[in-house]
Formats: C-alpha cells, structure tokens, sequence
C-alpha cells in the first residue's frame, strides 16, 4: 500500500538566482505483518497521509539534488525509521522545467516547461537487500522526415502494406535502465548523456542523417550506443510507438499532393521493445 501522485515543487536561492524542481512522487509500502488485511489491525500501519508528509519533509530538509538521489532518500527513511517495513519502491518523475533564456542570457527567476521528454527513476529495497535503482526517459517524441524505410518484410494473402523506401518516422519512447551496483553516480551527467545518446542514434549526422531499415533497428542503435558510451548502464529497455503518417489524396481537388500534406493515425498503433544488457 501506499501514496500516489504526491506533488510538489522544491524552490530555493542561491543570491539572487532562483531555482526550481517540481515532482510526482509514488512511495510504496509492504509491511512484516498482514495484520491489517486479516485482522483489521492496523498498529503497524504508517497512514498514508504520514507517507506524503515524510516526502515533503525530505524535500524540505535534503532537498532534491538528483531525482535519483531523492528516491533513494525515501527508501532510507522507511527502511531506517520504520522496523515493520520489509520493501518499499519509490517512483520519482520530474515535470520538464527549463530555464528561460532571453537573447541567449539565462532568466535569473523565470522558467519555462518543455515537453521534451520526462525524466523519471524508481528505486526499490527489500529489508536486508541491496537498494536497485532505474532512471528513464518517457513521452519523448522523436521524428525524421526522411532516411526511413521498411522493405523485405514477411508477406502473407492479409498482407496489404506496401514497401516503403522513403518514409516519415515517427513514435513515442519509453527508456528504462538500471545500474547494477549503486555507487556515487553524476545522475545528472549521465541522464543527460543517454538522452544525447538516443537523440544521435536516431538522427544521424547532422547533416546527412542516417538510413533506418526498421524501428526495431533504430531502437538497437540506439541501445548499443548507450552501452558503449555510458559504462555505469548495465540494462537498457526501449519501447518505441510508432507514429504513422498518410498521405492525403488531393485528386479530387485537383492537386497533387507529394507528401506535403499527411494526417497523423495515432491509433492503432504499433510499437517495438527490447531489452539490452552487457554479458
């Protein structure tokens, strides 16, 4: 059992440059007994409006330095405090905050929410075990106009998709991975970094971009690069929706229509995941 969606904004100053972290935080709870189900005792059960003031009480005194840091904050509170706590799971996602910038010089005060992807981690202990930590990324959507295709696929009588050597690729990810041995970590630098990492495996070179025969493809490209560049990542998971794009048939209006103009088919939708890890 426990709390869900406790929000809150963290707001301090240094001089007098502000700076902000708005959270959604889920703490979760499995107590020794299960008293409280069998026998309706509850002598042992920290009410879950005690759970939400412990999170803004723990936000208050340490702060938020890293999301990751303040999951695991919470796990240690529950499991140090409380000796009826056998396991609880602590989900952190951070609204998308970024300060403003006018003519290219930072905002002292002033802050403006982009939805470019939504940080997030969980961190989970059972009494006696190692804390297992995740960080991701979620709702971060990604499209390239050109340097997608998908040919060579399996063909069947129900088969009506046509080959494609140029398309629009679109989708939405999700990306989840865990670090094995929870050390002394730069959160900060190395979520950065993956995001930069799946950013460029998807786009390509600047300039030229890159050729992706799959979404499948592009989802391993992606992962490898990650593994390759950011050595604390043990396990990678990508979900990739995809996204389609048709091309409107402008023939009764008498234009012809080259992929100018197209309507976006959210659903149905397919999608791709995998799971990578090293040896």
């Amino acid at each position: 059992y426990g709390k869900n969606t406790i929000k809150l904004l963290r707001h301090h100053r240094e001089g007098k440059k502000h700076f902000i972290k708005e959270v959604e935080v889920c703490a979760h709870l499995r107590l020794t007994s299960s008293q409280e189900y069998l026998e309706g005792n509850n002598s042992l059960v920290i009410p879950t409006d005690t759970i939400k003031n412990i999170v803004l009480v723990l936000a208050k005194k340490n702060g938020i330095p890293s999301l990751e840091q303040f999951a695991i904050d919470i796990c240690n509170h529950f499991m140090t405090t409380f000796s009826q706590v056998a396991y609880v799971k602590t989900y952190v996602q951070e609204v998308p905050w970024k300060r403003l910038h006018e003519d290219g010089v930072p905002h002292i005060h002033s802050f403006l929410c982009v939805p470019d992807g939504i940080r997030f981690c969980e961190a989970e202990q059972c009494r006696n075990g190692p804390l297992v930590l995740f960080s991701g990324i979620k709702d971060l959507k990604l499209m390239k106009t050109t340097q997608s295709g998908f040919e060579g696929f399996y063909k069947n009588e129900h088969t009506t998709l046509p080959e494609r050597h140029d398309r629009i690729l679109c989708g939405e990810l999700f990306c989840k991975w865990s670090y094995g041995d929870c050390k002394d970590f730069d959160f900060d630098c190395i979520w950065k970094k993956i995001r930069e990492c799946i950013l460029e495996a998807f786009a390509g070179p600047p300039d030229s971009g890159e050729y992706s025969p799959s979404y499948q493809k592009t989802v391993n490209c992606m992962q490898m690069l990650v593994l390759s560049r950011v050595s604390q990542v043990q396990i990678i998971e990508i979900v990739l929706n995809n996204i389609f794009y048709i091309v409107v048939d402008m023939k009764n209006l008498g234009l012809t229509n080259d992929k100018e103009v197209m309507l976006p088919v959210e659903t149905p939708y397919g999608f791709c995941a995998c799971t990578l890890g090293r040896k």
